[in-house]
């Protein structure tokens, strides 16, 4: 079943302790960025004091006593859109409460890991991300089945990558 709109939205809204995700794309294409992201190649940094509805869905979930993190996997060197990820989003969503952690794969060979962009809510219910090779959302996919691959990729994951701060430190994302 493809999930959007309320459908969607609802996988986040009755979530019970937790939503996790695997990124696994350099880029991803969004419309709605790409004047932010010109802004960026041209030198200009995000305040700090930046602000979304996802961060304040993030401090929400996290008064309420539920968890959201994810996983990035990435080779160097970066990408233009992760570097603006790290600096527009990344550093801000930490500071919300959300838990991310980057994988580098630069050096190292794939743990096993999944090469499949997922959400996974309460570690029962997995939502595939579908994307076009140029990182264009095509759709997103309830996956029916046994969950257990995917709790055992979150495991390795969050075993084998370190904390979004701890990578960035000392790393310049607008070189």
């Amino acid at each position: 079943m493809f999930l959007a709109g309320d459908a969607w939205n609802a996988c986040f809204d009755t979530m019970q302790r937790e939503a996790w995700r695997l990124e696994t794309l350099p880029a991803y294409t969004m419309p709605q960025e790409a004047e932010i992201l010109e802004r960026f190649l041209a030198g200009e940094k995000s305040p700090d004091d930046y602000n979304s509805g996802w961060m304040n869905e993030v401090r929400q979930w996290r008064e309420e006593g539920k968890s959201v993190g994810r996983v990035h996997i990435v080779t160097r060197p970066l990408s233009d859109y992760l570097r603006f990820e790290f600096e527009y989003y990344y550093r801000h969503h930490v500071k919300a409460g959300e838990e991310i952690r980057i994988l580098d794969l630069t050096d190292r060979p794939n743990p096993g890991l999944a090469d499949q962009d997922f959400w996974m809510f309460d570690e029962s219910k997995v939502v595939h991300l579908n994307y076009r090779p140029d990182g264009t959302q095509i759709n997103r996919e309830l996956r029916e089945g046994d969950p257990e691959p995917y709790r055992k990729w979150k495991r390795i994951a969050v075993a084998e990558s370190v904390p979004f701060e701890e990578y960035v430190k000392g790393l310049d994302v607008r070189a």
